[in-house]
């Protein structure tokens, strides 16, 4: 066990700069951004959500560049079964989630395409250059689509946030943005490194390690920010956290592995990852739409507390499968 510790310590240690340097990051962009006369919706859809999702893109290029493109495909699967299983299980235990019908309409059909998507890229067991690159493209279409629609009716939450961009000055942002890059790159070399050394010492796969360890780790972030606005009351936050941050993924991180060195998958990504991640995508779509069933587009459904339990039960038994039988 003793012979862990380094591992451990740099997982742990890492995880912490992810998080520390992810804040960072985003504070010296959105921030600088803002000074340039950027739009904040512009920052708040591009420079936040990419800061947001920055622990799972850097520990994808490091698994990448390192030859271990298991932990990079693990961690976006893994990410989003955590987000939806996790972070919105836990989330709606706090308090009940509000739905709101620009959900369905607007995000929760390019999540639903760019999830297939990915299943139809990865049904031959290979993510391959292309396929990379055909994910990543998809990126820019789907933020512009974002943006405008977003210009046509921004919740007031949504102008809340946008507010919460810093004001610092240029210097100061551009050295919390060198700071942060800087710290991001460390930490996800760290991580990556202590991940690849307890999955050698346990024997188990850097495919499930990804999943598990470095997946729960990198979705801290959005565990997070989605309790505290629970706290706040700003209970409609968090599904458009998740829903966004899941896209993101399966576009900017699961492309990374691809394009820097082509993948042959374990013959369980697919049939059971994959699907696991895909079956609580679809869950949460049809759950926002039999709380919204029936009203109009003035009113909220309502995801309670049980459908919050059922979620964790589902995220739990998944883990305990991978954990016994990855």
């Amino acid at each position: 066990m003793t012979a862990m510790l380094p591992a451990s310590i740099a997982v742990v240690l890492g995880l912490i700069g992810l998080l520390w340097g992810a804040d960072r990051f985003v504070a010296g962009s959105a921030g600088g951004a803002k000074n340039f006369g950027i739009s904040p919706l512009i920052i708040g859809l591009t420079f936040v959500s990419i800061g947001t999702s920055a622990p799972e893109i850097f520990v994808a290029v490091n698994a990448a560049l390192s030859g271990s493109g298991d932990i990079a495909i693990g961690n976006a699967l893994g990410s989003n079964i955590a987000n939806v299983g996790l972070v919105l299980g836990v989330t709606a235990l706090v308090a009940p989630l509000p739905s709101q019908w620009h959900l369905l309409k607007q995000e929760a059909p390019v999540l639903l395409g760019v999830t297939a998507l990915a299943g139809i890229l990865l049904a031959n067991n290979y993510l391959s250059r292309l396929d990379g690159l055909l994910l990543l493209g998809l990126l820019v279409p789907t933020l512009w689509l974002t943006i405008h629609l977003k210009k046509r009716e921004l919740s007031p939450i949504e102008v809340a946030e946008e507010e919460e961009i810093p004001d610092i000055s240029t210097g100061a942002a551009i050295l919390w943005f060198v700071v942060g890059l800087a710290v991001l790159l460390v930490s996800s070399e760290a991580l990556v490194w202590g991940a690849k050394e307890i999955a050698t010492h346990f024997g188990v796969s850097e495919l499930v390690i990804g999943l598990t360890v470095v997946a729960i780790g990198t979705s801290l972030p959005e565990l997070a920010a989605s309790v505290m606005s629970a706290i706040k009351g700003q209970h409609d936050i968090a599904l458009g956290n998740v829903i966004g941050s899941n896209m993101f993924n399966l576009m900017a991180v699961m492309s990374v592995p691809g394009i820097i060195s082509p993948i042959t998958l374990q013959s369980g990504v697919l049939s059971r990852d994959y699907v696991a991640m895909a079956a609580l995508t679809a869950l949460l779509v049809v759950a926002i739409w039999l709380s919204l069933r029936g009203k109009s587009s003035q009113q909220a459904g309502r995801l309670g507390r049980r459908f919050g339990i059922t979620l964790l039960l589902l995220w739990f038994g998944y883990n305990y499968l991978l954990l016994v039988h990855g």
